[in-house]
């Protein structure tokens, strides 16, 4: 499935009916068993160019929206279904937050990233959350205080997004990473991605009695039973498509 971030004469900032639209296509994807991941673009020379500042100004009606953005990007980060970033646009502020929060991010490789907040006098507070956790101290600190701009191979060095890539290798490359999640038991997939959101947090004496656990209940598991078989026989994976 794809979500194209499409009010481009906003430059896809974050307002209210962007915000409720983006929220109401996560929720039908996670809705579809069918859907194996979700693939977020856009429209126009900028992916997001972060809040609605038209909006935050009130010089713009603003509609309410079904989520705020902080709940979005969490939301993001526990779908249940890999949410995956083809960014083929320039990212600025708050975009920063929807490429961090992505499972996995590809950017095209001439386009700029930039945490401009301080240069309005305010700061990348939110999107914080998630893009720390990615940058290291040094990199983060020089870009929150200098709030210049900076390209996406760059920004995958730092760790903000994983891939830079050409232009003409976009879309190939995001639909290698979606062909390679099909591969994988739904489920599995699923608790792969809270193994790397949570695990991390948690002490590592409790991490290990509840791997444990877990390991053990997915090994019994009827998805771990077909796919072992299927691995053994050298067939196809119940889950797999024709084309994986």
């Amino acid at each position: 499935m794809k979500i194209t971030l499409a009010d481009s004469e906003n430059r896809n900032a974050l307002g209210g009916e962007l915000l409720t639209q983006f929220d109401e296509a996560l929720d039908s994807a996670n809705a579809d068993p069918a859907i194996r991941a979700v693939v977020v673009t856009n429209e126009g020379n900028t992916f997001c160019a972060g809040a609605n500042l038209k909006e935050r100004a009130g010089a713009a009606a603003a509609t309410r929206p079904s989520i705020s953005f902080d709940a979005l990007l969490e939301k993001i980060q526990t779908s249940a279904t890999p949410v995956i970033g083809q960014i083929d646009g320039h990212v600025v502020g708050g975009g920063n937050g929807l490429a961090a929060a992505f499972d996995i991010s590809v950017a095209r490789e001439d386009v700029k990233f930039g945490f401009t907040e301080v240069r309005l006098g305010v700061v990348p507070a939110i999107i914080s959350v998630v893009c720390l956790p990615k940058m290291n101290r040094g990199n983060a600190m020089d870009a929150f205080l200098r709030g210049n701009r900076f390209s996406a191979t760059r920004a995958a060095a730092m760790g903000l997004i994983n891939y830079a890539v050409p232009g003409d290798q976009l879309e190939s490359a995001v639909d290698e990473i979606v062909s390679d999640i099909a591969k994988g038991g739904p489920n599995a997939v699923s608790v792969a991605k809270q193994l790397v959101n949570e695990v991390p947090a948690m002490d590592q004496k409790d991490a290990f009695a509840k791997m444990a656990k877990l390991s053990a209940e997915l090994f019994s598991g009827d998805e771990a039973k077909g796919g072992m078989r299927a691995f053994l026989k050298k067939e196809k994976a119940p889950w797999a498509s024709e084309d994986s």
